[in-house]
């Protein structure tokens, strides 16, 4: 084999190394390139999540005040007709206590 061959054969081998090396360059440049985009994304979902969550925390907190208020205004008319019948019996109470006390 002459010289000019084994310079020509080492010349090839040495940009063949190269261009490993550039391929494995960019192939981990790739897998760094995705991995920031994932933890990208996943770090986006997260804030939206978050954020549905707050959305929806805020909406259960209106609803329960809006029923802890309707139950509120039903007891006290409740309260308020229960008192107004209270009232008209312990009236009536009161008369047949006086009949009473009045026909002895």
């Amino acid at each position: 084999m002459s010289l000019d061959a084994i310079i020509a054969i080492r010349a090839t081998e040495e940009e063949a190394r190269q261009e490993i090396q550039r391929a494995q360059e960019a192939a981990q440049q790739a897998i760094e390139a995705a991995h920031r985009d994932g933890k990208a994304r996943v770090a986006s979902t997260i804030t939206r999540a978050e954020a549905e969550i707050a959305h929806l925390t805020r909406a259960m907190d209106n609803k329960a005040t809006d029923e802890a208020m309707e139950l509120a205004s039903s007891t006290a008319n409740r309260q308020a007709t229960l008192l107004a019948r209270a009232d008209r019996r312990l009236d009536a109470a009161a008369m047949l206590i006086f009949e009473r006390i009045v026909s002895v």
